[in-house]
């Protein structure tokens, strides 16, 4: 019978939350003092995956889940040791369960190869003997066996049961959280097919549970279903019969429902944890205590912030018309007005809220990664994880994992010495990796950082030169030698590998990052290591940004990278060089950029003492002051791709569309200042932000 595909996808996003569980396990079990229960958790991670595989006739993960199964048992009972080598090994078995988890999804054929490799691994350490013991002798003995404790429940569901959405399954479930448990079917009285009706029932159960467990434990599993269905509960004798040997009918006892503790939390614990099992009624009281979720599509969601951004762009228009007629000084217009505009920023704060997603997603994939680039290049390292949860626009996450491979491979192949060259600097042996995150003035900041040599300033110029991507003799910054990373078909090394040497890397991780509407910079020290730094938007969907004039255009800039406006007394501004102009702030001498002149609305640089000056910093911590005509407003825009509907424009992030139906520029601060060294005319840097 085939199985419907939304129970199949169901079961891969399982399989993906299962697979992180076991991932972060391995991880913790790699620290001193880890919990036992990690590794039980690891195991029934693998242990689940398989058992959903087995349900859809998927045979090379069933095998792989199982053999890694068996060896995770062994790590669980003490006969295997987790030390640095068998750990690597069940690394890589969690990588390879993944990849046929996903070959699996996607109906491909398994890497055959790398599961066999990896099954005679299993096989060669589950033959060790890793507890230092050989033969051990066991006493035998022939005292009469004591009788068993324990209790055996007999449960038969009626309609009721089904029709109020329980199920018996949740409810063995729950009996076999209590201890050990057998569970036996009675469909004795299952009728023909040809006499079977849909409103009767006719499976009974059996389950034996051992151990000291008392009879108002049980009580509170059944506790939603007393009315739907006949329950027994006798005590486990010697002379019990086998399920099989049950008869067919069986008189139900009452029950207790009302348990009062005996005053031991652990009784408490052992009580409440079933309750929380079967029954709508329970689901929903546990929702309500932890907080409920659903999946949902996310092309539904997307739909949703689409019509959020027209509600604003529509927002915007009503402003401008109520201006237009002149009922802006109308009280109960701008109160309503005023109450539209507050309703449409909770519900695009409330979507927004729903597309933010953890980090942790795409900071999970890069402990493989890094751990590949160690392995291709024979450099020992860590990949240390900050700032997890730190959230971003669901967009961007699949987005940033290319970019961040990069980076890492990079960190790994070009960043950290090799082993030999770290002891002799009296550095340890592993080098180590920092991948962190934090949410920082109205943007997400995520750096990725090791512990290596430092950028080799020298011989990135002498490289650059040799490939004819910069001038003999220019004069350069060491902020600008080390932006020639970027550059197309730049690389340091001479031979190609399978993770570096044909010139795609870095210019590649600029592109996608700029496409996001971010920022990358870098911060190298000589000898102690490198640190890249990504700047990105909150959300590509919406930004509060400043309406400015620029002669007949109005355009928009971003408010988070404004720091405050000026009107500067002409004894505060000064010249430098040939073209150059500078304000004195704050004991600071900031450069002055007129916007007209760089997107050429006019010929020659405007007087400042027209217009004004918008001081903004970068996220490359630079500052400048921007000359415009005048500040129009403040508001929510909604960022509409200029790349996708025209193209690539310099100094440009988005466009967006004003109340008026015009279109109108977003202005991209942190390209403008790069590229700039001064005023109107202060020629573009060698190195520009589109490279």
């Amino acid at each position: 019978m085939a199985v419907p595909d939304d129970f199949r996808e169901m079961f891969f996003v399982e399989c993906g939350e299962l697979l992180e569980s076991l991932a972060n396990g391995l991880r913790e079990m790699e620290e001193p003092g880890y919990d036992k229960e990690t590794v039980h958790a690891v195991f029934r991670a693998a242990h689940s995956i398989k058992g959903g595989a087995a349900a859809f006739a998927l045979t090379a993960l069933v095998t792989f889940a199982h053999r890694f199964e068996t060896a995770l048992d062994q790590i669980r009972s003490d006969r295997l040791l987790p030390d640095a080598r068998v750990m690597a090994v069940m690394h890589r078995c969690s990588d390879c369960l993944a990849d046929l988890v996903g070959a699996a999804r996607q109906e491909d054929e398994p890497n055959t190869a790398q599961m066999t490799a990896l099954l005679d691994e299993l096989d060669r350490l589950s033959g060790e003997d890793k507890t230092g013991f050989g033969f051990v002798p066991l006493a035998l003995d022939l005292s009469p066996p004591v009788p068993a404790s324990g209790l055996v429940i007999r449960f038969a569901p009626q309609p009721d049961l089904y029709l109020s959405g329980n199920d018996p399954l949740a409810l063995i479930h729950a009996l076999r959280r209590l201890g050990p448990a057998e569970v036996a079917l009675d469909a004795s009285a299952v009728p023909l097919l040809e006499d079977w009706t849909a409103d009767e029932c006719h499976l009974r159960w059996t389950v034996t549970l051992t151990g000291n467990i008392a009879p108002e434990v049980i009580a509170t599993v059944f506790e939603f279903v007393e009315d739907c269905c006949e329950i027994g509960i006798s005590p486990l004798s010697a002379d019990s019969l086998p399920a099989a040997e049950e008869p067919a009918s069986f008189t139900p006892v009452p029950i207790l429902l009302a348990v009062e503790s005996a005053g031991d939390p652990a009784d408490e614990t052992a009580i409440a944890e079933p309750a929380s099992g079967p029954g709508p009624q329970a689901a929903r009281a546990v929702a309500a205590e932890a907080g409920a979720t659903i999946r949902v599509n996310l092309d539904r969601v997307d739909r949703l912030m689409n019509m959020i951004g027209e509600l604003v762009i529509k927002e915007a228009m009503l402003s401008q018309v109520i201006d237009t007629v002149g009922l802006s000084d109308n009280l109960d217009v701008a109160a309503g007005l005023d109450g539209i505009r507050q309703l449409a920023d909770e519900i695009q704060d409330s979507v927004m809220a729903i597309r933010a997603q953890p980090l942790k997603l795409v900071f999970q994939r890069m402990h493989r990664i890094l751990r590949e680039a160690s392995e291709a290049t024979a450099k020992p390292a860590r990949l240390i994880t900050l700032g997890e949860q730190t959230e971003v626009d669901k967009t961007m996450i699949e987005r940033l994992v290319d970019p961040l491979t990069h980076m890492i491979r990079n960190s790994v192949d070009h960043g950290l010495e090799d082993e030999v060259t770290r002891q002799r600097r009296g550095k340890p042996a592993q080098g180590t990796v920092t991948l962190s995150a934090a949410h920082r003035s109205g943007r997400v900041q995520i750096e990725v950082s090791d512990d290596g040599g430092g950028i080799d300033r020298g011989r990135v110029r002498e490289i650059a030169e040799s490939r004819g991507l910069i001038a003999p003799g220019t004069v350069l910054t060491p902020t600008e030698i080390d932006q020639l990373l970027f550059l197309p078909g730049f690389s340091s090394k001479q031979e190609v590998s399978a993770i570096s040497g044909r010139g795609v890397g870095l210019d590649v991780v600029r592109r996608e990052i700029m496409a996001l509407g971010g920022r990358i910079m870098i911060h190298s020290v000589e000898g102690q290591g490198s640190t890249f730094s990504i700047a990105l938007p909150l959300t590509l969907a919406v930004l509060e940004g400043m309406l400015i004039q620029l002669c007949d255009q109005t355009m928009v800039l971003p408010i988070t990278s404004v720091q405050e406006t000026l009107r500067p007394a002409p004894s505060a501004l000064h010249g430098i060089g040939q073209a150059g102009r500078v304000v004195a702030n704050r004991g600071d001498l900031i450069p002055i950029i007129d916007l007209g002149c760089i997107f050429g609305l006019r010929d020659q640089r405007a007087s400042l003492d027209d217009g004004v000056l918008i001081v903004v910093e970068t996220d490359s911590q630079r500052r400048a002051a921007l000359h415009v005509d005048g500040i129009v407003d403040q508001r929510q825009v909604v960022i509409k791709s200029l790349e996708e509907n025209y193209g690539r424009v310099a100094g440009v992030s988005a466009a967006t569309i004003l109340g008026d139906g015009k279109i109108a520029l977003i202005i991209d601060p942190e390209e403008i200042v790069l590229s700039c060294a001064g005023d109107a005319g202060l020629v573009p840097r060698v190195l520009s932000a589109n490279g």
